[in-house]
């Protein structure tokens, strides 16, 4: 019997125009944590899409306990104890849980030519799984009323339901706070205790430092290597994965807040258990961090402000003047920027080029006498901030669906930069995205500011928090708890002001 449960050969994927995967190993063993590392476009996902079934490698091979598969479909992974949970979730959220973790395999029952679905039998299931993962789920409840974290505990369930051998977590941290990470963590080690291999994909490094056991990196659809978790730093896994040393991992503060720019007072939002009598105030040329957890209300905070969510109460003021912010038409229109929290779900046109992408916030400057759009203009402008902001496409016109998704949001970050925003609003702007878009990302908000732009960001990571803001604000239940200078903050002071009103 072979000592790994999993063993991919010299697995090649080929695209239009693009190598994805290049003569790729990877070697799982059984009852372990295997991290797989790498930039964005580095070709992680579709190597698990090809160890899924998703895609079907172009050459090389796939061993599961020695044997040799070919992996035609997802059922088929799943039939041979292969689950991957994926980054985004897409439960089917009118259903009940039972329903979701059984689907396609419901349990039935039959009289003669008659067969129903058994929902009692569906019910003793899936109350005997939950037990073994100590879950305190109702199965009756309908999953669109769940938090994340609960859908994604249940697709856990849904793959351990399969008897999987191995199960690929793709970003299971991004949507998690961190007492839902912990949770995450222990369901993780029950099931490495089964023998269960779990293949774990984050760019959290602190994260893989402390669960993994291997790390595997890649890099331009090439295998650069695997090592023991115990024999890697933070600094060694990022030039193995960038293939450059970055240096620190944020850049100098060069900005010199001023004068306040932005007053906010009192400000509460219209939606129940929402922003709840907030005030503080932004300066120019300043970082403003946003740290909580989730639920704090953090992103309605800033919805609020931008116009997106209906004010009950409270004024904001720019230079001393009170605003009248009823729509983000207003917004943009006192030189506002939004770039949202879910890039795909609210940010990015998947189908539309990279080209219309940059462009689309800013159209009626590119309208000539005619009232018609001027192609020339529109496409000086992309291919400016392409080339500014190092954007990896092979064109302007390449849809931004097929990019990666650090450089989607640079795209996001060109789009709002053409309206020449004062006050930028960022909201998780690196959430997802690999650590060498990171330091792009972090080097690009440093720039704005010391440019004289004002910025709010909001940011899950502590970390980050601390290495890019000139000041913190910490929000818990809607409510303001605290407000820290960065310098000298360290995570348990945020941690405990961001808990300061649970009860």
């Amino acid at each position: 019997m072979s000592a790994y449960v999993l063993e991919m050969k010299s697995i090649s994927k080929e695209f239009p125009g693009v190598k994805a995967l290049d003569g790729v190993d990877l070697k799982v063993r059984a009852g372990t944590v295997h991290a797989l590392m790498g930039e964005n476009g580095a070709g992680k996902s579709t190597l698990m899409k090809c160890l899924f079934g998703i895609y079907r490698p172009d050459a090389g091979e796939i061993f599961l306990d020695g044997k040799a598969v070919e992996l035609a479909s997802p059922k088929q992974a799943l039939d041979l104890g292969v689950a991957m949970i994926h980054q985004v979730l897409h439960p089917v959220r009118d259903r009940s849980v039972m329903e979701n973790v059984w689907l396609g395999r419901f349990p039935i029952k039959s009289f003669g030519p008659l067969r129903w679905v058994s929902d009692r039998a569906m019910l003793a299931q899936t109350e005997l799984l939950f037990r073994e993962l100590d879950l305190k789920i109702d199965p009756r409840a309908r999953i669109g009323s769940l938090s994340v974290s609960k859908v994604q505990s249940i697709e856990i369930a849904k793959a351990v339901s399969y008897q999987s051998k191995i199960i690929v977590m793709d970003e299971p941290t991004s949507s998690l706070n961190s007492a839902e990470a912990e949770r995450l963590f222990q369901v993780i080690a029950d099931l490495t205790r089964r023998g269960v291999a779990i293949i774990y994909i984050s760019h959290k490094m602190e994260e893989i430092l402390r669960i993994a056991d291997d790390v595997t990196i890649m890099r331009d659809g090439r295998l650069i290597g695997t090592w023991p978790a115990a024999d890697l730093t933070i600094d060694r896994m990022i030039a193995r994965m960038v293939g450059r040393d970055l240096g620190q991992r944020f850049p100098t503060k060069e900005n010199v807040p001023g004068e306040v720019f932005m007053r906010v007072e009192n400000l509460s939002s219209r939606l129940p258990a929402s922003v709840k009598s907030i005030s503080f105030d932004v300066k120019k040329g300043e970082i403003l961090g946003i740290g909580g957890l989730v639920g704090s209300q953090r992103t309605e905070l800033i919805e609020t402000i931008f116009g997106l969510r209906p004010k009950a109460s409270g004024r904001i003021l720019i230079e001393g003047r009170e605003l009248a912010i009823r729509s983000p038409a207003d917004a943009i229109a006192h030189q506002m920027a939004l770039l949202t929290e879910e890039r795909r779900a609210t940010g990015i046109f998947p189908m539309l080029s990279v080209l219309e992408n940059i462009v689309i916030a800013n159209q009626r400057r590119y309208l000539g006498k005619t009232h018609l759009l001027r192609d020339a203009g529109r496409t000086a402008d992309a291919r400016r901030y392409v080339t500014e902001l190092r954007i990896k496409t092979p064109s302007i016109e390449t849809p931004i669906k097929n990019l990666s998704g650090g450089n989607q949001q640079k795209v996001l970050l060109a789009r709002w930069l053409l309206t020449q925003p004062v006050l930028l609003l960022l909201d998780e702007p690196t959430r997802g995205i690999d650590v060498g878009a990171k330091a792009e990302i972090y080097g690009i908000i440093s720039q704005l500011a010391k440019q004289g732009k004002s910025i709010i960001f909001i940011s899950s990571e502590m970390s980050e928090l601390i290495g890019l803001s000139d000041r913190i604000l910490v929000m818990c239940e809607g409510r303001l708890s605290g407000v820290l200078p960065a310098e000298g903050a360290t995570e348990e002071q945020i941690l405990r002001l961001a808990t300061r009103f649970v009860s």
